[in-house]
């Protein structure tokens, strides 16, 4: 895990002058960032601003080598700093000077560079590395999906582990640039824009751009044998997807929903303002996992989100996560609910636009579908434990729980608090906390009571969503399917984060 490291050092005379006498205030950064739920994931110490990634990568034997220079300042006075990592270091180099290095725990390399680095001081690490990442495993799993032509980083919390060192937490954005070597025939698709490609004995080398912050789990690097359309959105954003040519069945309802990237980030900006990025797109590897990931500006989709046809909703739900969840990013991984529970709205918002259901007929339906006793209104959303951090509470009774702030605060405050919240953080972090206070201020009502009722209590709330707090709720009874309950309940089934 990262610290944030050292100064310049161009002139040793001037290092030397920016290291007090004595070390005695050094130590070493700590091995978390923090966060309850995952102690040993990111790093204190330092803050890293930019990673620059120049990997080569062999589908046949999935061996993947590279150079990581990591760009960071530090936080505090450093001894030493984590970086979270699994392959294989040959070396490490801080500030041009080789470090000493080991591993720890389950993902941990630790870094002693040569001279201390005081606090507030700008630092290059560089890290050579080395390995076959599907052959890697932390805590019993892997983020590493193994294709039958490549391979792909895609996972949450953690996938960059497998593939580059860093200080894997949310709360340590950074902007990358990255850059991989593959054999002729084969592609490397990762975030944002592609800068340039160049081929040279064999081997083709594509260049990736992301120029805005993204947190490390939304990093992603797919390699394989890909068709690639490109485009431009009606709002300007070029567009690049890319799919698996071996998909089989589904590949032609994964075409059909991916490529409706444009139109649906487009629709999504009139709810939550103008896109984020500069760049959109998707990807759809032939993988056995089934879930979709919401990599920033390009998202990843399992084969089996198509398996029962075209999955528009799907495409809705990553894509409005590039608003909630990565341009606005949690704080700590409890605050999960702002990312799952705003983008499962968004997909009842889009049955509505497509005359399949409306977000109130989706909310009362699943509201009444659920006895008091299930097990599904254990769980709180607003804080849903590590164990329970994708459970379908957190995205369904996360959604129920912005049915009821719209109906308690009206439909002109409540659109308000969509659109202006992404703004209001843009490219930063917030809190669950923070979304209460800011839902209060701009509706001008008191709402702890509500959030609290539908994030916080572990059991059903007598009041249906689909209900403002002054209607009498109606005594249950058998729900009645909207429209598109068969794409909602199929939604469901198959894990989107």
């Amino acid at each position: 895990m990262h610290r944030r490291l050292i100064a310049p050092g161009a002139l040793a005379a001037s290092l030397l002058l920016a290291i007090p006498a004595s070390a005695a205030s050094y130590s070493p950064g700590a091995p978390g960032i923090g966060d309850p739920y995952y102690p040993a994931y990111g790093n204190g110490g330092y803050d890293v601003s930019h990673y620059d990634l120049r990997l080569t990568y062999q589908p046949r034997t999935d061996r993947l080598e590279g150079t990581a220079t990591l760009l960071a300042r530090t936080t505090e006075d450093l001894s030493q700093f984590n970086l979270d990592f699994l392959l294989d270091v040959s070396e490490v180099r801080v500030n041009g000077a080789k470090a000493s290095f080991t591993t720890s725990g389950e993902h941990e390399l630790e870094i002693t560079p040569k001279n201390p680095l005081p606090k507030d001081t700008a630092v290059t690490v560089v890290v050579r590395y080395s390995g076959v990442p599907s052959t890697k495993t932390a805590y019993g799993f892997t983020s590493w999906h193994r294709t039958p032509d490549g391979g792909v980083g895609a996972n949450e919390p953690e996938a960059a582990w497998w593939w580059f060192p860093s200080n894997d937490h949310p709360l340590d954005k950074a902007t990358y640039d990255v850059s991989v070597a593959v054999p002729d025939g084969s592609q490397a698709i990762s975030n944002g824009t592609l800068q340039s490609t160049s081929s040279r004995a064999g081997w083709t080398r594509y260049n990736w751009r992301s120029n805005k912050p993204q947190a490390t789990y939304l990093a992603t690097l797919a390699v394989g044998r890909f068709d690639i359309t490109t485009g431009t959105s009606e709002s300007g954003i070029p567009i690049v997807n890319a799919y698996s040519k071996d998909l089989g069945d589904n590949y032609g309802a994964a075409r059909a929903s991916v490529e409706r990237t444009g139109e649906v980030a487009d629709w999504l900006a009139e709810y939550f303002g103008p896109y984020p990025f500069n760049a959109l797109g998707g990807y759809v590897p032939n993988t056995n996992t089934g879930y979709a990931l919401e990599t920033q500006t390009r998202p990843f989709y399992s084969p089996r989100q198509f398996a029962s046809g075209t999955n528009v909703s799907v495409v809705v739900h990553e894509l409005a996560h590039q608003w909630y969840g990565d341009s606005v990013s949690v704080a700590g991984w409890k605050d999960i609910w702002i990312n799952e529970g705003f983008a499962r709205y968004a997909q009842w918002l889009w049955s509505e636009h497509e005359g399949e259901g409306t977000a109130q007929e989706i909310a009362d339906y699943t509201y009444a579908s659920r006895p008091a006793d299930d097990p599904f209104w254990a769980v709180a959303p607003g804080d849903p434990g590590a164990e329970n951090q994708f459970h379908l509470a957190v995205y369904d009774r996360g959604a129920l729980t912005l049915q009821a702030l719209r109906n308690e605060i009206g439909d002109e405050a409540f659109f308000a608090v969509l659109k202006g919240w992404p703004r209001r953080h843009a490219l930063g972090n917030a809190t669950v906390g923070d979304f209460v206070k800011y839902a209060e201020s701009v509706s001008g009502r008191p709402l702890a009571a509500l959030f609290d009722t539908w994030l916080h209590q572990p059991s059903k709330p007598g009041t249906p969503a689909a209900r403002a707090a002054s209607i009498e709720p109606r005594a249950e009874k058998t729900p009645v399917r909207p429209k598109s309950w068969k794409k909602i309940a199929a939604t469901n089934s198959v894990h989107d984060h």
